[in-house]
C-alpha cells in the first residue's frame, strides 16, 4: 500500500470502519436474495444459538437500545424471520425465536459470510490471522468497556 493511501498510524479505527463498510457492501446483495440484511445477522445468529430469548436479552446481547431492537424485531416478524410468543413466566413479555424460513436460509447466509471472510483474509498466514483476531478482540474489549461506562453514567 502506498504511503499516500496508508491511514495515519494513530487512526486505525477509520480503517476498521472502512473495512466493515466494504464487507457489508459485498455481502448485502447475496444476503438480500436470501431474505436477510446484515443488520439482522446478530439477532439471527443469537437466536440460532440460544433458541428463544426475550427482546430485552436480545437488546443486551446486540448492545442496542430497546426501541431499536423493537423496531428491528417488528420488521423481522413482518418478513417472517422471527416469531413472537407470549412468555409463560411473564404475561407482559414475549419470547422471540427463529421462524422455519429463517432457519432454513441461515446456512446459505453463513456460506456467503464465510466466502467473503475468506476473500478478506486471503494472503494472510494463519499466524497473521491469529494476530489480527487477538488485536481486534482487544479493541473490541476496550470499546465494550467504554460503552459499559457510558451506559452506567446514563443510569
Amino acid at each position: 500500500m502506498s504511503s499516500a493511501l496508508r491511514p495515519d498510524s494513530n487512526q486505525p479505527m477509520r480503517l476498521i470502519g472502512q473495512v466493515s463498510r466494504t464487507f457489508a457492501r459485498l455481502v448485502d446483495a447475496p444476503l438480500r436474495e436470501l431474505g436477510f440484511s446484515i443488520s439482522q445477522l446478530p439477532v439471527l445468529v443469537t437466536l440460532k444459538k440460544a433458541g428463544v430469548m426475550s427482546q430485552g436479552e436480545l437488546a443486551r446481547v446486540a448492545r442496542v437500545e430497546q426501541p431499536s431492537m423493537a423496531q428491528l424485531l417488528s420488521r423481522m416478524e413482518r418478513d417472517e424471520l422471527v416469531q413472537r410468543v407470549p412468555d409463560p413466566a411473564d404475561g407482559r413479555s414475549r419470547l422471540i425465536s427463529l421462524s422455519a424460513q429463517a432457519s432454513s436460509q441461515l446456512p446459505k447466509a453463513k456460506r456467503v459470510m464465510d466466502q467473503t471472510c475468506n476473500q478478506a483474509l486471503s494472503g494472510l498466514t494463519l499466524q497473521e490471522q491469529t494476530l489480527l483476531l487477538d488485536l481486534l478482540l482487544k479493541v473490541d474489549a476496550n470499546l465494550n468497556h467504554a460503552l459499559d461506562q457510558m451506559l452506567q453514567q446514563r443510569s
